[in-house]
């Protein structure tokens, strides 16, 4: 954890703590924050807060600054401190020692980690609830607690086709005397839903890495069906690949829905990043043409292709993704070098129908799972990543820009068992 995409060589771009939320930002960016720092220029969205409010002192006047400092008879309290060049900033970290970085680091990573903690917390009650309810007063382990585990899993939106696998391992653990007592019970089927989910990483991509850097741009394409979050999606993805020193382009190629390259329009603006568009009713694969030129002309690193929120039954449109993928691969090598399914786990199971209707025709490489922090049977990642045999990249944990995080396994399953 701690990357949110692939970040640029040392000796081009450095980032540090653009992944945290504003709140702990503040914190751990204070004592490295420039006295006289400036607003951002990329913030100038009208109902976006600057990255400077409420992270350290206001910006002082350049006629303040200009003039004479006054004469002072007592030394400077100790909390103030020199003006820093433009160069020592807390974005490039050039004024800080290693020691202080990795601090740094160290707590983001913590923060990471807490987030994530908070967005299974619906699921880990929910699930914790009934586990003490099947396990209380028991000192031994039966049939009767195995069924009544079952219907705990599935509760959990985990499915019967992955609680039943599961289930068939803690027997055979039990058989072989592996498993005598709770404890390695809750122990055992925990390891078994964190080797689901690390299992399903060997399959489609589970990091942008797999693509040389040399290929440019790294296309990635965004399908779903409508309502699942798919824009607010894209404009999270603009923002943190954007925040690790990337070079990005927003192609908005669902022309079928009127009102989708204008919501589109405002995620742009909000992360500074371009956006190319066309007049409702274009083609998408012509859209999607000139997105691919314009990211090839001016050296974007990445372009985020924006698809019609379509049903997974009709197959008009089935048939026009696939052209916007021949489109690309003609263009860029490669291309569309991820195809992100996004889908929402308050919708449980009948996502997983979208999905394998998806998988069918748009070659789909991985899950980005919305509103993850809204639903008590936030087990259907495990469902996922067990049926499609693809890896969660992405999950949507609130509304704000910087709620999309990169998915943990490890950190999830602790989540759901308050470790």
């Amino acid at each position: 954890m701690g990357l949110f995409w692939r970040r640029k060589s040392s000796d081009e771009f450095v980032t540090l703590g653009l992944n945290q939320p504003r709140d702990s930002a503040k914190e751990s960016a204070k004592p490295a924050e420039p006295t006289e720092a400036k607003p951002e220029p990329a913030t100038t969205f009208p109902d976006i807060v600057p990255a400077t409010a409420g992270a350290g002192p206001t910006p002082v006047p350049v006629e303040t600054k200009v003039a004479a400092p006054p004469v002072r008879t007592a030394p400077l309290p100790e909390k103030q401190v020199a003006p820093r060049t433009p160069f020592a900033t807390s974005v490039l970290g050039l004024n800080l020692s290693i020691e202080e970085l990795q601090a740094q680091e160290a707590a983001l990573e913590q923060e990471f980690s807490a987030r994530f903690r908070r967005a299974v917390a619906a699921t880990r009650d929910s699930l914790s609830e009934r586990l003490d309810t099947v396990f209380s007063g028991r000192k031994q382990i039966d049939e009767e607690l195995l069924d009544q585990l079952e219907e705990v899993l599935i509760a959990a939106d985990i499915g019967v086709p992955t609680t039943l696998e599961i289930l068939e391992t803690v027997r055979r653990g039990i058989a072989r005397k592996q498993i005598n007592d709770i404890e390695a019970l809750k122990q055992a089927i925990r390891t078994e839903l964190l080797n689901i989910l690390q299992a399903s990483e060997r399959q489609g991509v589970a990091s942008e890495t797999s693509v040389p850097e040399s290929v440019r741009p790294y296309v990635m394409m965004i399908v779903g069906v409508n309502g699942v979050g798919k824009t607010t999606t894209i404009g999270k993805l603009a923002q943190r690949i954007k925040a690790e020193g990337n070079d990005v382009l927003i192609c908005a190629a669902d022309t079928f829905r009127a009102a989708a390259s204008d919501q589109l329009a405002i995620w742009a603006e909000r992360t500074g990043v371009p956006l190319i568009q066309q007049k409702h009713g274009t083609d998408p694969a012509a859209v999607l043409f000139d997105s691919l030129k314009a990211a090839k002309a001016r050296g974007s690193e990445v372009l985020i292709v924006d698809t019609a929120g379509r049903l997974h039954t009709k197959s008009n449109l089935m048939a026009e993704l696939e052209k916007m993928k021949r489109v690309a691969s003609r263009e860029v090598q490669g291309a569309p070098h991820e195809t992100l399914l996004v889908l929402d786990a308050v919708t449980g199971q009948n996502g997983l129908e979208q999905a394998r209707q998806f998988l069918k025709v748009a070659g789909v490489t991985g899950i980005v799972l919305t509103k993850l922090d809204g639903t008590a049977k936030g087990g259907i990642a495990v469902a996922i990543a067990k049926e499609l045999n693809l890896p969660i990249r992405y999950v949507g944990i609130g509304e704000k820009v910087d709620d999309l995080m990169v998915f943990d396994p490890e950190l999830y399953v602790s989540g759901l068992f308050g470790n």
